[in-house]
C-alpha cells in the first residue's frame, strides 16, 4: 500500500463524518427554514446537489486541477 493510500485509509473515518455532518447540518437549516419540509424529498436534493459537486470535484481531478 504507497503512502497516500495509507493517509487516507487512516483518516477515512474522519472523513465520512465531515461529509455527514454536512449533510446533517443542511438538513437542520431546511427544517428551520422550512417548517413544512419533506424530509425525505429535502435529502434527496441535498444529496443530488453533494453528488454534483462530487462529480465536478472528480472532473477537475481527472483535467489536472488539483496536480502539485
Amino acid at each position: 500500500m504507497d503512502p497516500v493510500q495509507k493517509e487516507l485509509i487512516s483518516r477515512k473515518a474522519e472523513i465520512k463524518k465531515s461529509v455527514e455532518l454536512l449533510f446533517e447540518a443542511n438538513m437542520k437549516i431546511t427544517a428551520w427554514d422550512v417548517p413544512e419540509v419533506d424530509d425525505k424529498e429535502a435529502a434527496k436534493i441535498l444529496l443530488d446537489m453533494i453528488q454534483e459537486e462530487i462529480d465536478t470535484i472528480r472532473a477537475e481531478v481527472d483535467a489536472g486541477k488539483y496536480d502539485i
